[in-house]
Parts: C-alpha cells; structure tokens; sequence
C-alpha cells in the first residue's frame, strides 16, 4: 500500500514545498536537512499514514541540537553509493535515482 510521509518539527507540520534545504526521501521517508542553522534547533516527529488502511502512526519525537564544538565525529564526509549495476525501465517510463551525501 501507498504510504505518505509528514514531518512534525515543535508540534507544527513542515512545508516542504516552501523550503529548499528540507527535503523528504519518497523511496524511505528520510528527512533530510542541508546547512543546518540555528533555528532547526528542536525535535522532529514522523507521521506515516495509510489511506487504503485509513492509518496514521507517529514515530518517536528526535531532538536536533547543535554542536558548539563544531565537530562532527562519525558523520565527516562520506559519500556511499548503493546503487545496482544496472537498472532495467521500459522505453516511456519513468525512472527514480536518488543521491545523498552527508559531511561537513
């Protein structure tokens, strides 16, 4: 079944579509975040429901707090690639590819 994705940030729902440095993973529901700024400072809930099971569930509220130290310990840049060696799609349709990187 089809799932949808919202992010809660503080108890107040996410605009995503006004926001260029969030984005929303269709394929997992990941939330990503680019150049973190002070203001992203706060916790974060996922919501993912079902219409076809006329379902709603939230996750675990996840606080985002920042690093004075500027450190970034275990998450300096990294790029992995997961990708098959070769992806088959029928001449007319549409293909997804995502591509994600994480550093400092």
């Amino acid at each position: 079944p089809a799932l949808s994705y919202t992010w809660i940030f503080n108890n107040t729902t996410l605009d995503l579509g006004e926001d260029s440095r969030r984005f929303v993973s269709q394929a997992t529901g990941n939330l990503y975040l680019a150049k973190v700024e002070p203001w992203d400072v706060g916790n974060y809930t996922c919501a993912v429901s079902s219409a076809e099971a006329q379902r709603q569930v939230w996750g675990t509220p996840t606080a985002l707090s920042l690093r004075g130290d500027g450190v970034m310990g275990e998450y300096e840049p990294k790029i992995e690639v997961h990708f098959p060696e070769t992806t088959y799609a029928a001449k007319g349709s549409s293909v997804r590819l995502e591509c994600f990187a994480l550093g400092k």
